[in-house]
């Protein structure tokens, strides 16, 4: 058995035999990528106590890692489709690992920021190189499923982030969430040398003479603006740096889109956006994302301020939902071929509106139990809309743009997750603030310390938690009071300012609670409007949708020729 796997999947006259191996290389490098950023989610209060990070702080390093990420997937999809997918698998490996050792050693606001954003490099290169070799090393008779194990995977890392994050953290600091990372990187190129297949476009495939680089950096410039404004407007205020972004965006799309239509070899060929299923299930995946991120991003908040786990605790009782993924990943298998995706697709679009529909009966006495349902409901809508939409994006392009098809499906995932936490989280803060400031209406306490307390829910327990400290201090020092007149008096503020902690904590619950389910109904209305056009778009029967292929490849054809 030969050490380093040589020979280029193209030119094998049969099928991979070790295929089903290089698919678990594949998922292991998918894992990691995907748990970087779930993961962060519950180290992030240790980390804003170790460095003193503002809420802006906060944001750019969950943010750093995602601009980036989105922005150069295109370009890297298609330099490894010119050159080697599995080199630019290798090459993404070794760039995240190096990020992830530059995080651990990080000792500030900046050098964090800076470390996510190598991580985010990484994984702009190994995200389409993974679905990429996926498709090139699988028959097409098996390439459904194993999109399927890879979708799965993906909802899996989604759940399995926050409980390795949590268990890391019961004994070590935030820095150990990056340094875990190394060990699995290291590993997944030794397996990658070993167990994967070199794989790239030729010419004879109609690969890309030369590479669009205008179209590319086009497309890094539009991109990466957009996700700059989604993240800077709605958290951040709309401001010149917002608005500037907004303007980049929208000129650069409209460049790009006029380039590559005139183009004759383009990066994407936007033409493809006229077939409705690749447009269905572009639109699919982009709105699921931005309803699993905007709810995860909410979920653990509760779950760990106001449920009051930690941050394992908070992990584990995320697992019903990577559970429900397999299952709902399984039916997907066996149901696809039978109805069609336009069927599956929909009922798991429908399935994830009625998750986010039942989170609306969230309220400050809710309990752990009242959050199962919708985590299994939304894991198997995962399960079942995602692999199918993956399945037709990459159906979509030849053998020779399969880093194309894998960028083009994870540049909407990623678009889909950052609007989902700017337009839900924003949503979400602007609601706390307006029911906190209701609940403590009439209230003594000063506008300063409730203005601090409207900025987060962590920052409201931290109120309710200082006054508690207070009236501590108060009781101990009518304990010591040799008069007894004066002992009776701390003793009274003491009281008084214990039930004001207790009201100030149940008020940042309440208002916290309410804010979660008129988010999750927002959340629904936004879903619930994006399956029905999904199910308009999406063609009734795969004849339907072979024939619109067909249609296409010739429209494609002739504006090349």
């Amino acid at each position: 058995m030969r050490l380093v796997a040589n020979e280029p999947v193209e030119r094998m006259d049969r099928p991979y035999a070790r295929r089903w191996w290089a698919l678990l290389v594949l998922c292991l490098s998918l894992l990691i990528i995907v748990m970087a950023n779930t993961a962060l989610t519950v180290a992030a209060p240790d980390m804003t106590r170790d460095l003193g990070l503002s809420s802006a702080d906060l944001q750019w390093v969950i943010d750093g890692y995602t601009v980036p990420y989105a922005a150069l997937m295109l370009l890297l999809g298609v330099i490894g489709d010119k050159y080697s997918r599995r080199g630019a698998l290798i090459l993404g490996l070794v760039v995240f690992g190096g990020g992830a050792v530059f995080g651990y050693l990080a000792d500030s606001s900046t050098t964090v920021i800076a470390a996510r954003a190598v991580m985010g490099v990484g994984a702009a290169l190994i995200m389409p190189a993974t679905l990429s070799l996926l498709a090139a090393t699988f028959p097409r008779e098996e390439r459904a499923k194993a999109i399927t194990l890879w979708t799965a995977t993906a909802g899996l890392a989604i759940a399995a982030g926050p409980v390795v994050a949590g268990a890391l953290l019961r004994r070590h600091g935030w820095a150990s969430t990056f340094l875990i990372n190394v060990p699995i990187a290291a590993v997944a190129i030794v397996a990658a040398l070993a167990l994967v297949p070199p794989s790239k476009a030729h010419r004879g495939d109609g690969g890309p003479a030369r590479i669009d680089y205008v179209g590319g950096l086009l497309s890094v410039l539009w991109t990466g603006s957009l996700i700059y404004m989604i993240i800077e407007g709605p958290h951040f205020g709309w401001g010149a740096k917002a608005v500037t972004a907004a303007v980049v965006a929208g000129v650069g799309l409209l460049a790009f889109v006029l380039w590559e239509l005139r183009h004759p070899r383009p990066v994407l060929d936007v033409r493809r956006f006229a077939n409705r299923r690749f447009a269905g299930s572009n639109i699919a995946v982009a709105l699921f994302f931005l309803a699993v991120f905007g709810a995860f991003y909410y979920l653990t908040q509760h779950l760990q301020f106001v449920l009051g786990y930690d941050a394992l605790e908070t992990g584990l009782r995320m697992l019903p939902l990577a559970g429900a993924v397999l299952v709902g990943s399984a039916l997907t298998g066996y149901l696809t071929p039978r109805v069609g995706m336009k069927w599956t697709v929909g009922a798991g679009m429908a399935g994830g509106t009625t998750a986010l529909a039942l989170l609306t009966r969230v309220d400050v006495s809710s309990s752990y139990g009242d959050f199962v349902a919708p985590l299994i409901v939304l894991g198997l809508s995962i399960g079942l809309a995602l692999s199918p939409c993956t399945d037709a994006i990459m159906g979509a392009f030849p053998e020779s743009e399969l880093g194309v098809g894998g960028a083009t499906n994870d540049t909407s995932l990623e678009l889909g997750g950052s609007l989902g936490i700017a337009i839900l989280g924003s949503l979400l803060s602007t609601s706390y603030d307006h029911h906190l400031g209701d609940a403590t209406k009439g209230s003594k306490l000063p506008a300063h310390t409730l203005a601090t307390a409207q900025d987060s829910v962590g920052a409201g327990y931290a109120v309710a938690r200082g006054i508690g400290d207070k009236a501590r201090g108060l009781a101990a020092q009518a304990a010591r009071a040799s008069d007894p007149h004066q002992a009776a008096q701390l003793k009274g503020q003491a009281q008084a300012l214990t039930a004001g902690a207790r009201q100030m904590a149940h008020a940042v619950g309440s208002s916290f609670s309410d804010a979660v389910a008129h988010t999750s109904l927002v959340g629904a209305v936004i879903l619930g409007v994006g399956t029905l056009l999904v199910t308009v778009l999406l063609p009734r029967r795969e004849h339907d949708a072979a024939k619109e292929q067909a249609e296409e490849k010739e429209l494609v054809d002739s504006a090349a020729a």
